[in-house]
C-alpha cells in the first residue's frame, strides 16, 4: 500500500507546484477568476524576489513564482499558519512584483497585472465563518464594482474548505481536496481525484517512496520547526495578552481613582457653595475645580 506525504509541507509543495509547470498552471487556472479566453496557456518559473526575513517565521511560508503567456505574474504562497502582518506581507509582495519590472524611463503601460494566491492552512478571518474564498482588488469604497487593474490577491483558508461550498468549479474543488485530505495518514486515494491527470500525478510526486532519506529528514524537520514557531507565536500572543490585560487594570484604576477624586471635588464645592461662607474664588482655591464649573453647581 502506497504511503504518502502531506503536499502543504515546504519539500513537497515545491516539488509538485515549483517544478512541474503544467500542475501549477491547472491549479492557478482553477483558483483565480480568470475570464473565458485569458486563462494561463503556459508559464515559465521567475526567481524567488527577496523580502524582508523574520526568524520567528523562517519555515511557516513557502511560495513559487511565474509568469505566463499574458506576460502576468504569479505569486502562490503556502502559509502554515497565520499572523496579522502575513496580510501586510502579502500586500507588500504583491505591490512590489507590480511596480518591480518598471525600469527608469519606461512608461505605465509597462506594467503587467499580478496575482498572489495565499493558500493558508490557518483561520485567517475568523468574523467569515462560511467563506473560505477571498478576493481582494484595489476599488471604490462606495461602488466597489469601480475596481483599479493592476494586482489582485486571493486567500484560500483550507481549514474551512468543504467540497459541497463550490459548486461550479470542479478543478478548484480536486486541487483543494489534495491540499487538504493528503497526508501520512492517507490509505487510499478517492477515485474521482485519480481519475485527474493533473491530480494523479501530484499524487504521485508526494507518495513517500519517490524521496530518499535525507529528503525524507528535511521533511519532518519541517513539521517539526512549524510545531516550534507556531508555539513561539501561541506564546508572543499570550504574553502580549496578558501584558494588555495588566495595562488595561492599570488604566482602569488610573480613571478610577481620577473620577473618585474630582467627585469629592464636587461634593466638597457644592458643601461649601450651600454654606455661603466662602467666595466663588476661595472654593474654586479649596478645591481645585474652575470658577466656571463652581458656577454651574
Amino acid at each position: 500500500m502506497a504511503k504518502y506525504l502531506d503536499p502543504k509541507a515546504d519539500l513537497t509543495f515545491k516539488k509538485v507546484f515549483g517544478e512541474q509547470k503544467d500542475l501549477l498552471q491547472s491549479f492557478l487556472n482553477a483558483v483565480l477568476p480568470l475570464k473565458e479566453g485569458t486563462e494561463i496557456e503556459s508559464l515559465e518559473y521567475l526567481s524567488p524576489e527577496m523580502v524582508p526575513e523574520n526568524p520567528a517565521k523562517k519555515y511557516s511560508i513557502v511560495d513559487v513564482r511565474c509568469t505566463d503567456n499574458h506576460n502576468r505574474q504569479f505569486i502562490v504562497e503556502m502559509q502554515m499558519y497565520w499572523t496579522e502582518d502575513f496580510l501586510q506581507r502579502a500586500l507588500f509582495n504583491t505591490s512590489k512584483a507590480y511596480v518591480r519590472p518598471l525600469e527608469k524611463g519606461d512608461g505605465y503601460d509597462e506594467l503587467r497585472q499580478v496575482y498572489c494566491v495565499s493558500i493558508i492552512n490557518d483561520i485567517a478571518f475568523p468574523n467569515l465563518k462560511d467563506e473560505f474564498y477571498h478576493r481582494y482588488v484595489p476599488a471604490n469604497i462606495e461602488h466597489p464594482e469601480n475596481t483599479i487593474k493592476g494586482f489582485e490577491t486571493i486567500f484560500l483558508e483550507l481549514p474551512k474548505f468543504r467540497p459541497s461550498s463550490v459548486s461550479d468549479k470542479k478543478m478548484m474543488v480536486l486541487w483543494l481536496r489534495f491540499l487538504t485530505e493528503i497526508n501520512e495518514q492517507t490509505k487510499e486515494i478517492p477515485a474521482e481525484m485519480m481519475e485527474n491527470k493533473y491530480i494523479s500525478k501530484a499524487v504521485g510526486i508526494v507518495e513517500q517512496s519517490a524521496y530518499t532519506d535525507a529528503q525524507r529528514m528535511a521533511y519532518d524537520k519541517f513539521w517539526d520547526e512549524i510545531v516550534s514557531e507556531r508555539t513561539l507565536m501561541k506564546g508572543y500572543f499570550r504574553q502580549g495578552h496578558a501584558e494588555g490585560r495588566a495595562e488595561g487594570l492599570a488604566e482602569g484604576l488610573a480613571e478610577g481613582r481620577a473620577e473618585g477624586d474630582r467627585a469629592r471635588q464636587i461634593s466638597t464645592a457644592m458643601s461649601l457653595k450651600q454654606m455661603g461662607i466662602l467666595s466663588v474664588s476661595q472654593i474654586a482655591d479649596a478645591t481645585g475645580l474652575s470658577e466656571e464649573e463652581i458656577d454651574k453647581l
